[in-house]
């Protein structure tokens, strides 16, 4: 099914692939990572090491392994079952260091398998994260664009968006995938969180949807000890379920808001913790304007970081009042992005967002709605239409 989705990754992917010996596909699991590889590395052997014979094989001797399967190139999924292959791995690079893009690793476990391959092969490789689809992604074949509520509503992962026109509901899938996240990828992170714990805190989360961070609170409602919450939002955040998305700091003057504000990143697992199964029940639901927040900043994010992989995304707030949801920076240079539900060209709006550019010295603020067209309406101050925005970010200057 989802071999069908055009990647937009494929540049930046090829890009990595030229620069260094090993690349890393990072990403939630059933994200497309093995389609992803298979159709970028196509000659490439490809070993999953879940499967127990690869494993116990590759355990044994993983040099002679690597060496013996390697000439054409290497896709090895789930590497962070098998921590001796790391080792092995920097062997067989350095023993043939001007074959660039020989190994392809995936993972859906970020922090294990970052401090392994930060440890054994620092310089050696170059890393990816896939995220789930975006809206300009989702065109298959000669087919238009899914009509962009459709993924707003089940989310980007390629299973959950497909699940209608396989006779399912992104619910189902979305409820399978959490059982396995929490009953078994949890625990082999090193987790050991009680399943209806997490599930607790997931859908906490879930209602406080792009809130500021209040972790206390949390802690007193599940019965946990601050620490404990903070090191299961950090689990949530490295297993690509979570962002967090940090304050803007800039001396002027002003009280800012320092605590980090949290967002699921998919909006179908957001749809499907708080019960919202069709576009009916989102559009009259409280969380509408979050999910919606949520929807565009990922959507625009998940490009970003391809086209600008060292952008940071910050939001901003005083405790004035003032505010913006994105505060892109790269650079030296602020881009500011503000979502609205509705059609949004108030004078009043545009002239508090020229405050903000004034304030944090952002060079553009761009308000994404969903209405059409795009309208120009202060100096520096531009409305757009999301449909309009599938491809575009702010132009650097």
């Amino acid at each position: 099914m989802h071999d069908m989705y055009p990647r937009i990754c494929l540049d930046r992917l090829a890009h990595l692939a030229r620069q260094f010996p090993a690349v890393l596909i990072l990403g939630a699991r059933q994200v497309g990572k093995t389609t992803l590889a298979r159709q970028a590395f196509a000659p490439y052997s490809y070993l999953d090491l879940e499967d127990t014979a690869t494993n116990v094989l590759f355990a044994e001797d993983p040099r002679f392994q690597l060496d013996a399967r390697s000439d054409k190139g290497l896709i090895l999924d789930e590497a962070q079952r098998l921590p001796a292959l790391f080792d092995a791995l920097r062997g067989a690079i350095d023993a043939d260091r001007q074959r660039m893009g020989r190994f392809v690793i995936l993972g859906s476990s970020q922090p294990s398998l970052v401090r392994q391959v930060a440890e054994s092969l620092a310089g050696r490789v170059g890393i990816l994260e896939l995220s789930p689809l975006t809206v300009q992604e989702t065109a298959c074949g000669d087919a238009p664009i899914t009509d962009y509520r459709q993924v707003w509503l089940c989310g980007g992962y390629p299973d959950a968006l497909g699940a209608a026109s396989r006779g399912g509901s992104f619910r189902d899938w979305w409820e399978a995938y959490l059982r396995t996240y929490v009953e078994r990828d949890l625990p082999a992170l090193g987790v050991s969180a009680d399943p209806m714990v997490m599930r607790k805190l997931l859908t906490m989360l879930a209602h406080a949807q792009g809130g500021l961070a209040n972790l206390n609170q949390f802690a007193g409602a599940l019965g946990l000890s601050q620490p404990t919450v903070a090191r299961y939002v950090d689990i949530l955040e490295q297993s690509f379920l979570l962002r967090r998305l940090p304050p803007y700091f800039r001396n002027i003057g002003k009280r800012i808001v320092k605590a980090p504000k949290l967002y699921l990143r998919d909006t179908g697992l957001l749809h499907h913790l708080l019960n919202i199964d069709s576009l009916d029940v989102l559009g009259s639901h409280p969380i509408r304007g979050a999910s919606w927040e949520t929807f565009v900043l990922e959507d625009l994010l998940r490009r970003e970081v391809l086209v600008n992989p060292h952008s940071a995304a910050h939001f901003w707030r005083t405790a004035g009042g003032a505010e913006v949801d994105l505060l892109l920076e790269r650079g030296g240079q602020l881009h500011a992005v503000e979502v609205k539900t509705a059609r949004a060209n108030s004078p009043y709006l545009a002239r508090g967002l020229r405050a903000i550019m004034e304030d944090t010295g952002a060079l553009s603020a761009t308000i994404i709605d969903q209405g059409e067209g795009t309208d120009p309406l202060a100096s520096g101050v531009t409305r757009r239409g999301f449909i309009e925005s599938t491809t575009w970010l702010p132009a650097s200057v």
